[in-house]
């Protein structure tokens, strides 16, 4: 049985863009396809994937594996690893694709629903990577480092790793310490920017709780807002449309109702990656950003050919 720490040798996947990414973070699509172009990362789209059963896991654990399992049933048969761009359908994928691949009675009872309602099986022979990890641990930063065609070494970048990312780090395959992560650090710097410490660095996004207390949740995205400022910033850069959402959409509305002023640009790292690799801001989907990026991209220096 393949396990989720060990990667495909042939840098060919299939694209699980969930439920955010089209309707809210669409240049973080953009600028993750650019990327994985220039780095000769196939990517292959099936029009068939649907949620991953991250919404309703709490109310009906069943329905959430049931809904996990049809989406690695239309992976498995393309035979290719699943890429996910959001960390939390990477981590509802990677968790309900562990339990599959663990327990073959519960295989085995889902595989009856998933006969019965979408005339599929899984037999649990397929992994599940965030695209960040691909490019960290397939590609890797001596790579990424090479092929720089641009020098971003006057960007001061704070990091945001998330939640869900490397936790439960079992089901990951352990691939760094879950407590103290050095992954994003590293693709960041493999760009040639500045990589800040800050503090609560691993805090959450409180993304987790926007439906429910608005308040607390902005509150939480506030604080860290607040110890990146400090350390003046150029950006954010993260890997989650969610935490997007929270450092970005909803910036405006934390400066209002804290009555603080940011302004500060959040990247996705594809989109920082795409600029060191020389692509210009619109071809990344910068345009997209809701918060301006001018003063970010004046900075960035175009190498000599």
């Amino acid at each position: 049985m393949k396990k989720n720490g060990n990667h495909p040798k042939n840098n060919v996947y299939t694209l699980f863009l969930g439920c955010t990414v089209p309707v809210r973070t669409l240049n973080y699509e953009i600028a993750a396809r650019k990327v994985a172009k220039a780095l000769h990362i196939q990517i292959e789209d099936i029009s068939d994937f649907c949620c991953c059963g991250y919404p309703i896991k709490s109310i009906s654990h069943h329905a959430y594996l049931l809904m996990a399992a049809r989406n690695l049933a239309l992976a498995e048969a393309k035979g290719h690893s699943v890429c996910t761009l959001c960390s939390s359908c990477g981590g509802s994928l990677a968790e309900a694709n562990y339990e599959l691949q663990e327990d073959k009675e519960l295989r085995k009872k889902i595989n009856e629903d998933l006969y019965r309602w979408f005339r599929l099986r899984y037999e649990g022979e397929v992994n599940v990577f965030h695209f960040a990890r691909i490019l960290y641990q397939e590609i890797g930063t001596r790579e990424i480092e090479a092929r720089v065609r641009a020098d971003l070494s006057s960007l001061r970048i704070a990091p945001h790793y998330g939640c869900h990312y490397t936790k439960p780090s079992a089901i990951h395959g352990r691939p760094e310490d879950p407590e103290n992560p050095k992954s994003l650090d590293e693709l960041i710097r493999a760009t040639g920017a500045q990589v800040l410490n800050y503090e609560d660095r691993l805090s959450c996004c409180g993304g987790g709780v926007l439906a429910m207390d608005e308040q607390v949740a902005l509150g939480m995205a506030q604080k860290k807002l607040d110890h990146i400022h400090v350390q003046q910033a150029d950006a954010m850069v993260l890997i989650c449309p969610f935490c997007s959402v929270m450092y970005e959409s909803n910036q405006k509305k934390i400066e209002k109702l804290f009555q603080k002023e940011y302004k500060l640009p959040v990247l996705f790292y594809p989109q920082l990656l795409g600029l060191a690799l020389g692509f210009e801001p619109d071809e990344l989907g910068l345009k997209m950003n809701r918060i301006r990026t001018t003063d970010l991209t004046k900075k960035i220096v175009r190498k000599p050919d």
